[in-house]
């Protein structure tokens, strides 16, 4: 399982492991990190507002609400200052028809924009 290091905001918030798509979110005063993409039809979750509760993040795409309980529990991380260290899966989401996963997993990091619903910038 790949162990990575990457900004929590700003340039390079986003982390790409084994093909998925990872930000870190701050969700009602609680921050974790989240894939990138929805669930349910592969969104931008990213662009996601939480809903008035905070127990979910609705998609943009579709308004299908995702449990922020669910997405908390699935990438375990540590956040210091403006870093973000967590341990991803060794491969990419299942997908049907996919091929397995290349023996080594790839790690870049990019930027993508966050919803202001699910962004903190100080800490």
């Amino acid at each position: 399982m790949p162990v990575v290091t990457f900004a929590a905001t700003g340039r390079d918030n986003c982390v790409i492991v084994a093909g998925s798509a990872y930000v870190y979110a701050t969700v009602r005063g609680q921050g974790f990190v989240m894939d990138a993409q929805c669930p349910h039809r592969g969104g931008p979750l990213h662009l996601a507002e939480a809903s008035p509760d905070g127990t979910r993040l609705v998609c943009p795409w579709h308004d299908r609400g995702t449990s922020v309980a669910r997405l908390r529990a699935a990438i375990p991380a540590v956040r210091v200052g403006n870093r973000v260290t967590a341990v991803f899966p060794d491969r990419p989401r299942p997908r049907a028809g996919a091929p397995g996963p290349a023996p080594c997993v790839a790690v870049t990091r990019e930027y993508r924009p966050l919803a202001p619903g699910i962004v903190r910038t100080a800490r």
